[in-house]
């Protein structure tokens, strides 16, 4: 038996190292955040967006992919074009970290193993969980942190252009929405139960925030056969 499964094993390595291509690299670019404090303008990075990729292309049409990405969201109302939000004078600052996994689509063939000049544009989507702090309307009617930190859940929209810009180099350029199950992000919902009679802004709208930046990743594996599932 023992010996079946390291056969079994055996084999499973080299048709795994035998068809795929593999990407790994990292993420650099900027965060805006819309939602009940600050600025509405859906494309406007602000804060350093840090981090890693992984993608494993399953055929020159899609791969799937993964990112650990750092970044800070805020909102200042002093920003905002809204008169209204610029009298209140909210602000908040949010250190996060987003994990996102799902499928990248490509609209043309994005072959690695061609060779010469290979570009596409390409679509992302999956889901993301997003560490955050907690913030609250205070007596002193500024927002104040809880103290504590929680998980807001969502789905990325992508959209990018990636280019083989040298022999095992990836170029990529891309924005993203990231549309949460959550309005907490800000602290126009608070966590704390005790605290939910604090809520304002408009509750019917869950927090957005988007990332845009570029990607820079080194490939490697052998020639895929781009096999059936």
């Amino acid at each position: 038996m023992r010996q079946l499964t390291v056969i079994i094993i055996t084999l499973f390595s080299i048709q795994f190292s035998a068809a795929q291509i593999h990407e790994f690299g990292l993420y650099l670019g900027g965060s805006n955040f819309i939602g009940d404090v600050g600025a509405t303008d859906y494309i406007a990075p602000k804060n350093l967006t840090i981090g890693g990729i992984y993608k494993w292309n399953r055929s020159p049409r899609h791969s799937y992919r993964i990112s650990l990405l750092f970044s800070e969201l805020e909102g200042i109302d002093k920003n905002s074009d809204d008169p209204s939000r610029q009298i209140r004078g909210l602000e908040f600052n949010s250190q996060i970290i987003e994990l996102s996994a799902g499928m990248e689509f490509t609209f043309l063939d994005f072959n690695l193993h061609k060779g010469g000049f290979v570009s596409a544009p390409y679509l992302y989507t999956g889901v993301t969980v997003t560490k955050h702090d907690n913030f609250f309307l205070a007596n002193s009617g500024q927002l104040e942190p809880e103290g504590t930190e929680s998980f807001a859940y969502g789905i990325p929209m992508v959209v990018g252009y990636k280019a083989a810009i040298a022999q095992h180099f990836v170029l990529a350029f891309e924005i993203g929405a990231r549309y949460t199950f959550s309005d907490e992000i800000d602290g126009s919902v608070p966590d704390a139960e005790e605290l939910q009679s604090r809520s304002f802004g408009n509750l019917n709208n869950n927090d957005w925030y988007t990332f845009t930046g570029v990607t820079l990743t080194y490939t490697f594996g052998k020639n895929p056969c781009y096999c059936a599932f």
